[in-house]
């Protein structure tokens, strides 16, 4: 008898997949990527929740000068910085945000006619603020003013009257006393 030959299997060597398949190991990749995908995701969200949106607007708050400085009438020195008239009457001064109470507009100081009349819808407003023509609904709003220690006047937009009597005392209206003024 002879010997049985060992037939030796055929070597087996990884294949390659064909191009545009996928393999259960790219499959778990994906899956796995996805996966942190989301969770990064949320991890960002989560971070944006902590630290809202700010908006940081200059302060509504400013320094307005000397009130000696001011003549009589309407000074339109901060209508375009900061949308306010400083008015000085024969018995004080006081603040006047230039927004029509209509739709928002700046109105526009005719010294002529002695009023603020807006472009846009025509509302007139007198030098106290009141409306006398127009669709605006009330008054033209005044600005909490102060005096500083220095003589300065501090405009504060933040705080607004426009009801007549409320508008007519402190802190939105200064009289020439208080101001030191004759």
């Amino acid at each position: 008898m002879s010997e049985p030959k060992m037939v030796q299997p055929p070597a087996r060597f990884p294949t390659r997949p064909a191009a545009g398949t996928m393999t259960r190991g790219d499959f778990l990749w994906m899956g796995w990527s996805a996966l942190a995908a989301f969770f990064a995701a949320g991890a960002a969200a989560g971070a944006r929740y902590i630290f809202p949106n700010v908006i940081y607007e200059p302060s509504q708050i400013f320094n307005a000068g000397p009130a000696k400085d001011y003549d009589m009438g309407v000074s339109m020195k901060w209508l375009n910085t900061h949308r306010i008239w400083i008015i000085r009457i024969p018995t004080g001064i006081y603040a006047m945000w230039a927004r029509c109470t209509h739709l928002g507009c700046t109105p526009n100081w005719f010294p002529d006619q002695d009023r603020f009349k807006c472009p846009c819808h025509g509302s007139n407003y007198t030098l106290a603020g009141d409306v006398i023509a127009g669709p605006a609904p009330i008054p033209l709003w005044r600005a909490k003013i102060t005096l500083a220690s220095t003589g300065d006047l501090i405009v504060d937009k933040g705080v607004l009257a426009d009801q007549p009597p409320k508008r007519s005392q402190a802190p939105f209206f200064l009289t020439n006393s208080e101001l030191g003024l004759s």
